[in-house]
């Protein structure tokens, strides 16, 4: 009787099961030249390295091979903080508009990074990974109004994105 009620509990969860996430939304067309420059990151669901960034600034410069040289800056546990600095290099994948990259923290590797959103005047981004286990809204100022925040948030929920792991990153300029 056991066997049989364990078996009816696994045939249970498993039918419980929800069904795979379509894949991360990415941007149709990313111009690379315009992309480039400096992105303020408003929020993320955070790495372990960013979890306490403060005045986070991503930098992307193309090179003349085509791969992007980034420069992540932050401030570490407040604005008087030890500044921090990342230098991956990301590699565009083709065939995605420019908007699939790989992003190069330690050879081999290449972490998944998608450009999910990005709007027409290049103003305001999200980024995200198929994982969807890290995400950032970043933006050309320090900061956007609390309505295009919302709305970048409810973007990342539509994409299946648990955005109770969302924080703002402070900045101050």
């Amino acid at each position: 009787m056991a066997a049989s009620g364990a078996l009816a509990l696994a045939m249970l969860m498993l039918g419980c099961q929800s069904r795979p996430l379509p894949p991360v939304a990415m941007a149709q067309q990313v111009d690379l030249p315009r992309f480039m420059g400096d992105w303020y990151v408003i929020a993320s669901i955070p790495t372990i390295f960013e979890r306490d960034a403060w005045n986070a600034v991503e930098r992307y410069q193309l090179r003349e091979d085509g791969r992007i040289d980034t420069t992540f800056t932050f401030l570490k546990g407040g604005f008087d903080g030890e500044r921090k600095t990342m230098t991956p290099v990301a590699t565009v994948r083709e065939g995605h508009g420019n908007a699939l990259w790989g992003m190069q923290f330690l050879w081999p590797f290449k972490a998944d990074f998608r450009i999910s959103w990005l709007d027409e005047d290049y103003r305001m981004t999200v980024i995200g990974r198929e994982k969807r286990d890290y995400a950032w809204i970043m933006a050309r100022t320090p900061d956007i109004s609390e309505a295009d925040y919302d709305r970048l948030v409810a973007f990342l929920a539509r994409q299946g994105y648990d955005v109770s792991a969302l924080r703002k990153v402070p900045q101050r300029w």
